[in-house]
């Protein structure tokens, strides 16, 4: 089974950082941050993570988006604020085909949630410091054994899965 970890919006956050990377590290293929981490590039929380630069992200190695293929699945990593995620997913889901993922991750609205379209899923796994649309920061992760059983998990920054956050689709396109 495949497992990716996905973070966003950290704002300044170390210690949970370093949390949640220790916690789950041993257990997933891979780590993204989909930005606004207001961290160094160099710096160890950010050490491991496939990173996207966020509005509030100002160094120059940081680049503004991800394509990373894990497994069989291939996930656009990007903040959103280039992609006017707060009023439509459509310029992310023209990315998504450009570069050929089946899942885009982004941030920036500080919102947990999932959308699928057509045979992509489109997350935000909200912010693990500042969230907008709930009480609980949030983290997600991502699993799948086939592209017919994709499973995600959102999860509070004390590592406990908030069971009302979970979704599985089928990434499995439909002629």
């Amino acid at each position: 089974m495949s497992k990716v970890l996905i973070i966003s919006d950290t704002h300044g956050l170390t210690e949970k950082v370093i949390e949640i990377k220790q916690r789950h590290q041993d257990e997933v293929d891979a780590m993204i941050h989909c930005g606004d981490s207001e961290l160094s590039y160099h710096s160890e929380e950010l050490q491991g993570f496939h990173y996207a630069k966020g509005n509030c992200d100002f160094e120059a190695e940081m680049e503004n988006e991800q394509v990373v293929t894990v497994g069989d699945l291939t996930f656009l990593v990007v903040h959103g604020h280039l992609h006017q995620v707060k009023s439509t997913l459509m310029p992310l889901s023209y990315r998504a085909d450009e570069v050929g993922a089946q899942i885009a991750c982004f941030g920036h609205s500080h919102m947990a949630g999932a959308e699928k379209m057509k045979d992509k899923l489109f997350m935000n796994p909200g912010s693990a410091r500042q969230p907008r649309d709930r009480d609980e920061p949030t983290y997600a992760i991502i699993e799948w054994e086939t592209l017919g059983n994709v499973q995600l998990q959102f999860y509070h920054v004390n590592g406990k899965p908030l069971p009302e956050l979970k979704m599985e689709v089928s990434l499995v396109a439909k002629n």
